[in-house]
């Protein structure tokens, strides 16, 4: 099996244990609507960056990074019992703003298209 195919399987894999955890596990109530949208993981399988999506305010998506921070150990011992890797990688978190972006797109794709309709009847 190639190192590329190896990587990709245990970044799937930790992703999904990651997101298991936060569903039935980690129970801190700073923790709000969080979503595992990727992992990466270095060549050397040593650091994985788990990205995460957090719902809510500023303030939500803060207290959620926090809570997240200190269940790090816990989180990390878990995926070594469930992955068998002879290291467990370091785990850092990172905040996925796609989804934030995307929805700042559609909304200028919208007052685009609204502006074209306004133009449209103005010309009839």
């Amino acid at each position: 099996m190639s190192s590329q195919l190896r990587i990709e399987k245990l970044q799937e894999l930790i992703k999904q244990e990651m997101s298991k955890m936060l569903l039935r596990e980690i129970k801190d109530p700073r923790i709000g609507f969080v979503t595992v949208t990727d992992v990466e993981m270095t060549g050397d399988l040593r650091d994985a960056k788990i990205y995460v999506s957090i719902m809510g305010d500023e303030k939500k998506v803060q207290d959620s990074l926090k809570g997240l921070q200190s269940a790090l150990g816990f989180i990390r011992r878990e995926i070594g019992k469930r992955i068998r890797l002879r290291f467990t990688p370091e785990i850092s978190f990172a905040l996925d703003t796609s989804l934030d972006y995307s929805e700042h797109i559609q909304k200028i794709l919208l007052e685009i298209e609204k502006e074209g309709a306004k133009q449209n009847e103005d010309n009839s």
